[in-house]
């Protein structure tokens, strides 16, 4: 046993290079944006030759900014408040209806998740344009909660089918009705999960650029979109400073939901 520990410790040492590589091959492309933000240049050019502010001034100076900064912050917020409902509602019917039923509709609602953006993208055109939601907060809210209510299911799912149903069953036994049961029993437990799940709907709102860019318009545009038009007519470090404060806002979202659950 003690001439085997040599060799656990350099795996262990090999394991923890290796997953020290990984994490670095995932965050410095997302760091080195940070320099760039509070670069003087004109320009995008790394390292920076001057440190400057202008580029977050220019940014919550300018009243287009602001606007799909509020459009798209509200847009998460009504996202999560629609597709966590719905997405639960899906994981309460699964885990009910079991077998080759549950495992059917759990693919039919991952489904958006599998289709290539684009192509889902082009079908939400169609269907809103003959709707005539094209251009309309409702219908880039259709689009982005059609993305986030598969990632609400992923995360809810597996703490629905841990609930202990029987509690809710003895509940109605008594007399209490479904609303009491949900408000009294179901909701508190899975409190953290609902939590979660809210923040992830919230996070694919905001990260979401293909479907604005084909349904959003005007004053309903959203930041990701603004900022891709903005690449693809005049590139400066105003994106760089929004990148960084948006990586900073989901940075704090997430730092906030681990202290929630400690």
């Amino acid at each position: 046993m003690l001439d085997a520990y040599p060799d656990a410790r350099i795996g262990r040492v090999l394991l923890w290079v290796l997953a020290a590589l990984v994490l670095a091959f995932l965050v410095l492309p997302t760091l080195v944006v940070v320099p760039l933000s509070f670069s003087g240049s004109d320009l995008l050019e790394f390292p920076p030759r001057s440190l400057s502010l202008r580029w977050y001034e220019n940014f919550f100076g300018s009243g287009a900014w602001m606007a799909a900064l509020r459009t798209s912050l509200g847009l998460g917020l009504l996202t999560a408040l629609v597709a966590v409902p719905l997405g639960f509602l899906c994981c309460v019917g699964m885990n009910r209806l079991g077998g080759s039923w549950s495992r059917a509709i759990y693919g039919y609602v991952l489904m958006p998740s599998v289709v290539p953006g684009i192509l889902l993208a082009i079908g939400l055109f169609f269907v809103l344009a003959k709707a005539k939601l094209i251009g309309t907060l409702t219908g880039v809210l259709v689009g982005h909660a059609v993305l986030a209510i598969p990632v609400v299911s992923i995360v809810l799912a597996p703490a629905v089918n841990r609930f202990d149903w029987g509690q809710a069953m003895a509940a109605r036994s008594l007399g209490a009705g479904w609303a009491r049961v949900l408000g009294g029993i179901v909701l508190p437990q899975l409190r953290f999960s609902l939590l979660t799940a809210a923040l992830m709907a919230f996070l694919t709102s905001l990260d979401e650029a293909v479907i604005s860019i084909f349904v959003s318009s005007g004053a309903n545009s959203t930041l990701p979109k603004l900022m891709f038009l903005s690449l693809r007519d005049q590139i400066d470090p105003t994106i760089a400073a929004i990148s960084t404060l948006w990586t900073m806002l989901i940075v704090g979202l997430v730092l906030f939901m681990n202290a929630r659950q400690k």
